[in-house]
């Protein structure tokens, strides 16, 4: 009898047969993506752009696309993922920390966030598909901490603009240099 383990082990050994079809999925290469400095500061430029500091992610986007070691979409993926944790760091702030709204460090003013906080409550939580906004997306972010909108609602919004965003871009600069 046959043990079903060994007979999955030795068909994970076997190469794949030559006249077999090419998967139609891409080869993903984390090991690669995770390893490469150049990856890891695009997600780090991407937090940082969410948050306390003037960003560059899009530079860094455009300037990894062009070098063509990684596939469009993973760099979307390192990007957006870098730029929402951002965000999500401005929702708890704006969440547990209002009181400290005005503080050199705190991620936008005052002005700012009443501003944000008069778009979101005018237009609700789907004002956060324009969080990727200079200027505005960042007060947005807290100021929907600060009104206690639930995060898995966040996160949803959040992510489907900052995505679209970096797809766009990334789609336009393969289109150019394609």
């Amino acid at each position: 009898m046959i043990d079903g383990r060994a007979a999955a082990r030795q068909c994970a050994r076997r190469p794949p047969h030559p006249l077999s079809p090419p998967s139609p999925l891409p080869e993903v290469r984390l090991i690669p993506l995770l390893s490469d400095p150049a990856c890891w500061a695009l997600f780090a430029l991407s937090l940082a752009a969410a948050t306390l500091l003037p960003g560059g992610s899009e530079a860094a986007l455009v300037a990894l696309l062009i070098d063509g070691q990684h596939p469009a979409w993973a760099l979307v993926l390192v990007a957006t993922l870098g730029n929402v944790l951002g965000a999500l760091i401005n929702w708890g702030l704006g969440r547990g920390l209002r009181h400290l709204v005005g503080r050199r460090w705190f991620p936008v003013t005052a002005a700012q966030l009443a501003r944000g906080e008069a778009i979101f409550t005018r237009y609700g939580a789907w004002t956060l598909l324009f969080s990727w906004v200079p200027v505005i997306g960042d007060p947005l972010t807290v100021a929907a901490g600060t009104l206690g909108l639930r995060l898995p609602i966040f996160l949803i919004l959040v992510t489907l603009g900052k995505a679209a965003r970096y797809a766009v871009l990334a789609g336009i600069t393969v289109g150019l240099i394609g």
